[in-house]
């Protein structure tokens, strides 16, 4: 069976997917509202989020992401968020960057991006469930060329007006197809999507 490439993310109604996590994690283009998600608990984000890692065997993450990753999870192997740090120290991360001469320190860590088509399949007949998380940059690159099977969105009942969105001005065209939808508590909302080939058409109402 062909594994899949999902990508979760945490967006805001208005499109917003940087630097949920907090006011360091992304500060680029003067972004002021770096963990936004904090105020806003979910128990049902939480449990979608926890069921997701049940299968997930590999990981993906955009340099930026990996770097935060990298310094808070393997000293997070116990307590509370135990199983998770266990589970990400465990399993294979590909770390998407063009520079050839990074350092990846986290054990089970390997660069991508020299033939991203050709890596992406080759990750599709090793593994089942590889998640990108976060990474909201890199995710655009994946997005444009359709090299995912799924678009997973926690959608949070605020508004922004800046950031950067899963879709900005100048993305791709593209069909998707809503595969589930589900209201949590708090306002969210869990959409995932799966892409569908050609562009939108145009018709007259």
């Amino acid at each position: 069976m062909t594994g899949r490439i999902i990508i979760d993310l945490f967006t805001t109604l208005d499109g917003v997917a940087q630097a949920p996590g907090g006011p360091e994690e992304d500060t680029s283009d003067g972004f002021r509202f770096g963990g936004w998600q904090a105020t806003l608990p979910s128990e049902a984000v939480m449990r979608s989020v926890t069921a997701g890692m049940d299968t997930l065997d590999a990981l993906i993450l955009g340099r930026r992401t990996y770097d935060i990753f990298a310094g808070y999870w393997p000293e997070h192997t116990t307590g509370p968020e135990g199983f998770i740090g266990q589970l990400f120290d465990r399993v294979p991360k590909y770390v998407a960057s063009r520079d050839a001469g990074i350092e990846l320190g986290w054990q089970g860590s390997t660069r991508i991006g020299a033939d991203l088509p050709a890596e992406i399949a080759a990750m599709r007949e090793q593994h089942q469930d590889v998640h990108v998380i976060g990474s909201v940059d890199f995710v655009q690159t994946l997005l444009s060329e359709q090299l995912y099977d799924e678009l997973q969105l926690w959608v949070y009942p605020i508004v922004l007006g800046q950031g950067k969105k899963v879709f900005p001005d100048g993305v791709r065209p593209a069909n998707l197809r809503l595969v589930h939808a589900e209201s949590g508590d708090g306002g969210t909302l869990l959409l995932r999507y799966a892409p569908l080939p050609g562009e939108p058409t145009t018709g007259t109402m």
